[in-house]
């Protein structure tokens, strides 16, 4: 198989842009990176040299919400209510529908140097009826991914109840995963149909509102002996909380602690967005390994909170921590870094919340932009390094929010100022498109 020799003017190397990085390509992957490899065969003039980003949590289906849901005739609105937008959407979908609402979210994070996607996938039926379970809207996802090029972890999940202990409702029978043995069963005939070169399975439960205790540990026990991922929607709402701690006596981040960790590697289990966890109960939980999703727009947008970024810092530096673009009401990778650390100056009333052992802001969001969400993904990526997958960004240097932008800190630059048109030309497996 031939190999090829990427030149850019600009590489990102984790630490810093540098000039004279060459990147040695064969198949799908990095072969070398240094110096003086050669002369190149694809010369990356005015661009700058950046690991795919990676997209950690999605549901690309409520691409179709944007400029939905944003009026409150009834005064204030919150997570709860947008939710009910969401199931109205659902109660819409069709085949053709969820295909063009997917391949159109998968084509714009593309647009925004999104190489990979962790899409949380929970339509799973098509058939209005509640009795006729089709998973149909599975296969429907995996081919608009495929149609637009982008990398995909399907994180199929399991969703059996509308709250805590209650029966699924309207939009909500669409979600529908009956028994452990059907998830298990329609898990296998996914992973029979991807084309695996870019396409991957994990396992999820929604959430605990939406899994049963028992079905949580018999999952987190799959997922385990089948050597995967898992996935779970963790304390983004307060009455989350509270009905949990009705429910069971613990807050669900403890249910993470007795019912997940026993089974698998902390460093599989991504928990999305923990905004209103308990310090300790956080910290213990970065400390065991395990990874945090954080949602920037998304959580901007529905109320959530303030997430507890400055806590997690260090485990941020190690790659526990990445970045989703959730209910997918705008994709910029370079937006959602940029609020993490301004959300944090407007709540702190200081500058350099999110930072470094170092000091330095953008090598550290960098970080929770790509090697994060790689990590969280169980991907070999999120880094230009030897035997990695060959995903990469190409900014364009010339771009006007660029001019004048000065090499030493130029991650500072593009984060903080750049346009989002900066985006020239994505990488995944070695295959470009502008």
């Amino acid at each position: 198989m031939e190999a090829n020799l990427l030149e850019a003017d600009l590489t990102f190397t984790g630490k810093s842009f540098e000039e004279g990085i060459q990147v040695e390509i064969q198949g799908d992957r990095i072969l070398r990176v240094g110096r003086g490899l050669g002369e190149p065969t694809r010369r990356l003039k005015n661009r700058a040299l950046l690991p795919g980003f990676v997209n950690a949590h999605s549901h690309a289906f409520q691409r179709f919400l944007r400029g939905r849901g944003e009026t409150f005739p009834q005064g204030a609105g919150s997570f709860w209510t947008w939710r009910e937008a969401m199931y109205s959407l659902v109660e819409s979908l069709d085949a053709d529908r969820l295909f063009d609402i997917s391949l159109q979210a998968f084509k714009e994070m593309l647009q925004a140097g999104m190489t990979t996607v962790g899409e949380f996938h929970y339509v799973h039926h098509l058939s209005p009826g509640a009795e006729e379970q089709d998973f149909a809207a599975d296969g429907v996802v995996v081919a608009a991914a495929r149609e637009a090029g982008i990398r995909l972890v399907l994180l199929q999940t399991f969703y059996k109840t509308g709250a805590i202990g209650q029966p699924l409702q309207g939009g909500q029978k669409r979600f529908a995963t009956p028994d452990i043995e059907e998830y298990w069963r329609q898990l296998d005939h996914l992973q029979e149909r991807l084309d695996l070169p870019t396409e991957s399975l994990g396992v999820v439960g929604h959430s605990v509102r939406a899994v049963p205790l028992e079905d949580l540990e018999a999952l987190a026990r799959g997922a385990g002996e089948r050597g995967m991922l898992f996935h779970i929607h963790v304390e983004e709402q307060k009455q989350e909380i509270a009905s949990s701690l009705n429910a069971y006596g613990k807050r669900p981040m403890e249910v993470v602690f007795e019912k997940i960790f026993p089974y698998l590697s902390p460093s599989r289990v991504t928990s999305i967005h923990c905004t209103h966890s308990a310090k300790n109960d956080l910290a213990a939980y970065l400390e065991a390994g395990a990874n945090v999703c954080l949602c920037p727009l998304t959580e901007a947008n529905l109320g959530d909170g303030f997430s507890q970024l400055p806590s997690m810092t260090a485990a941020a530096g190690r790659g526990q921590v990445a970045i989703g673009t959730d209910s997918n009401v705008r994709f910029s990778m370079l937006e959602e870094m940029r609020l993490l650390e301004f959300a944090q100056r407007l709540r702190r009333e200081e500058r350099g919340a999110v930072r470094d052992e170092e000091g330095h802001i953008g090598r550290l969001l960098m970080t929770i932009a790509t090697a994060g969400g790689a990590r969280s993904l169980g991907l070999e990526a999120g880094a230009i390094a030897e035997g990695n997958l060959a995903d990469f960004v190409a900014v364009d240097l010339r771009h006007p929010s660029l001019l004048f932008a000065p090499k030493e800190t130029f991650e500072d630059a593009l984060i903080f100022g750049g346009a989002d048109g900066v985006i020239a030309e994505v990488c995944v497996g070695g295959r470009w498109s502008g």
